[in-house]
């Protein structure tokens, strides 16, 4: 029975919504729940999923024309129905994934760029089930509302090379975030439709995966390496060819340069001839290649820190991809061994400081007299930080503020803390939560201006960004509501935003949003900066170093003294075409008077 397909309600006030992209076309086959089409309103972008499985037989509107809510937007048969003569053949589609079927394997390509067209045709419906049936095509998903394209930064696996089923495949940078995209079902990478840096539409075919132990179409003329007693002949060259690559994927990670001719790269080319010796293992050896080549920023900037050779690493992560513990293991084990050598020349006491001071002189940066493309999240802050200035009249004040009160309550506070709350207590959480308090107090800090408009808007939330320093750059995850937090509820919020940020597990619609920010410049043991306004906003506060020295305080029996104290630098970058100077001050003195006050007693349960 043919199912039709509606313009949904996507809001209160929507009464219509624009189509913007089929991703399906007449003929084709969609399943239950599948991306359909991409319809726009005034509110949101987003998909419309087919409500049924079956074949889209009729479209009705056409792209860039506008539906009321309610209406017809196409119509799909079901399942056991068709247009045509083609309908059969799809719903035969889903049983024949599980058994590849072997004659079609040299038409494997073609076959699947277009599997419908040439559908209509009884003799050619067999060769086009099997691009389908053969093949699950990758698509380039939907990261943000309002995120239309993304670049492929990376392949995590090639062709040829086996799969599991939510394993990470490629790398896909966007405006807004950096992610991971993983494999839709287990089998083997017949094709990659998308190479590396180069932009896809949301909805594109990025690859084809075929079931496990398929043979890409290059390759299935080739049946001579059949020695593999427990695999087909096809699959045999397939575990191969990813081999004979594994030189050329794995000096760009280790080098992050294109050129082949780096010197770096002759070492790792050793490695690779070395595993044909062992037949009985070669799957599983192709397999961990393949993972352990791929290394995380955070692992390779851990690695570059701690001076850890990455290719002398196996991995303890999935399919022996290297994890952040294991660079920090190899670190340990590398101090150790530094440790032992040392006291044996006891009786050469002077020979022996030779060797600390060699070992002393940092290693320098790989970086060094490289170029490198920008990754795109570069590329987007190096643009919007030009924006902000451009766009808004930016000063910055700074007060300097005793934390002593906060410090000797942290110190007090923090085993108990973590013990009960899973996190470590820092002075984070003690300045934001006297942020959200005084930008309740002061709204102008916490507002935005719309001057084609002619409005201000103060907002009734205090959504907080907070400024997270990663591999990729600086990304500013936003806690929502952050005034209806206490210090424990933004300590675990704080802490939880920064890990995902940090290890490329933050959503999208998470790093948007917020109303104003808070940076700590003072992680690095900077004293103050003058941070810029992450736009919209109109304030960002930056926090620096809090440091132990002598300042002069008044004491009302022994009159002026010079006393050891816990100090810290605060500085309100905000917009002068909605904030004046003296908004700014007040807001700065609220903020110092609740730090200094240092009253947080109740709120660590003191």
């Amino acid at each position: 029975m043919p199912v039709s397909v509606t313009m949904p309600r996507l809001g209160e006030s929507v009464t219509e919504g624009t189509v913007t992209r089929w991703l399906k076309q007449e003929g084709e086959r969609v399943e239950a729940d599948e991306p359909l089409l991409e319809v726009s309103t005034d509110k949101v972008d987003t998909e419309i999923p087919s409500p049924a499985a079956g074949v889209l037989t009729r479209i009705v509107v056409g792209e860039d024309e506008t539906a009321d809510v309610g209406s017809e937007l196409a119509v799909i048969s079901g399942d056991g129905e068709d247009a045509g003569s083609a309908a059969p053949a799809p719903a035969a589609e889903p049983e024949a994934e599980a058994e590849p079927e072997p004659e079609p394997a040299a038409p494997a390509t073609p076959s699947t760029e277009k599997p419908v067209e040439e559908e209509a045709p009884a003799p050619q419906t067999a060769s086009a089930s099997s691009g389908s049936s053969e093949g699950t095509e990758v698509k380039m998903p939907a990261l943000g509302e309002s995120v239309t394209e993304g670049t492929v930064t990376r392949w995590l696996k090639q062709v040829g090379e086996e799969i599991e089923a939510d394993e990470p495949l490629l790398e896909v940078s966007t405006d807004k975030v950096d992610t991971e995209i993983p494999s839709p079902v287990a089998g083997t990478l017949l094709e990659i439709k998308v190479p590396e840096d180069e932009t896809a539409d949301v909805g594109a075919v990025l690859a084809v995966i075929g079931a496990a132990g398929a043979a890409p179409a290059p390759q299935a003329e080739a049946p001579k390496p059949a020695p593999k007693a427990e695999e087909a002949p096809a699959p045999a060259p397939k575990a191969e060819a990813p081999k004979a690559e594994a030189p050329k994927a794995e000096a760009p990670k280790i080098e992050s340069a294109p050129a082949p001719d780096i010197a770096p790269s002759a070492p790792s080319a050793p490695p690779a001839p070395a595993q044909p010796a062992a037949p009985a293992a070669e799957s599983v050896q192709a397999n961990g290649a393949g993972d352990a080549g791929y290394l995380t920023p955070l692992v390779r900037k851990l690695a570059a820190d701690k001076g850890v050779d990455l290719s002398t690493l196996t991995g303890t992560g999935v399919g022996g991809r290297i994890r952040k513990q294991d660079v920090l293991d190899a670190a340990e084990a590398a101090e150790a061994a530094k440790a032992k050598p040392a006291p044996a020349p006891a009786a050469a006491p002077a020979a022996a400081a030779a060797p600390k001071a060699t070992a002393a002189k940092p290693a320098p940066s790989p970086l060094r007299g490289r170029t490198e493309k920008l990754t795109r999240t570069r590329a987007t802050i190096a643009r919007r930080m030009v924006e902000s200035l451009q766009i808004s009249a930016q000063l910055t004040t700074v007060v300097e503020v005793d934390v002593t009160k906060v410090a000797q309550l942290r110190t007090k506070a923090k085993a108990d803390f973590q013990a009960k709350h899973g996190v470590k207590l820092t002075f984070n959480p003690f300045f934001a939560l006297a942020a959200v308090e005084a930008l309740q107090q002061h709204p102008v800090v916490n507002s935005s201006i719309d001057l084609e408009a002619g409005t201000v808007t103060y907002h009734d939330a205090e959504h907080l960004g907070v400024a997270v320093d990663t591999p990729k750059g600086l990304i500013v995850p936003v806690i929502r509501d952050a005034g209806d937090l206490n210090l424990a509820g933004l300590a675990k919020r704080i802490a939880d935003v920064a890990d995902r940020t940090r290890n490329n597990r933050i959503g999208p619609d998470e790093i948007s949003g917020g109303t104003f920010t808070l940076t700590n410049t003072g992680s690095r043991g900077a004293l103050f900066d003058t941070p810029i306004i992450n736009q919209p906003q109109v304030g960002i506060l930056g926090t620096g170093a809090v440091v132990k020295r002598a300042v002069v305080v008044e004491d009302p029996n022994l009159g002026e003294l010079i006393v050891p104290r816990s100090m810290v630098y605060l500085a309100l970058s905000y917009d002068h075409r909605i904030v004046d100077g003296a908004d700014a001050a007040r807001f700065l003195v609220t903020l110092k008077e609740r730090l200094q006050g240092g009253q947080f007693e109740y709120e660590l349960g003191l």
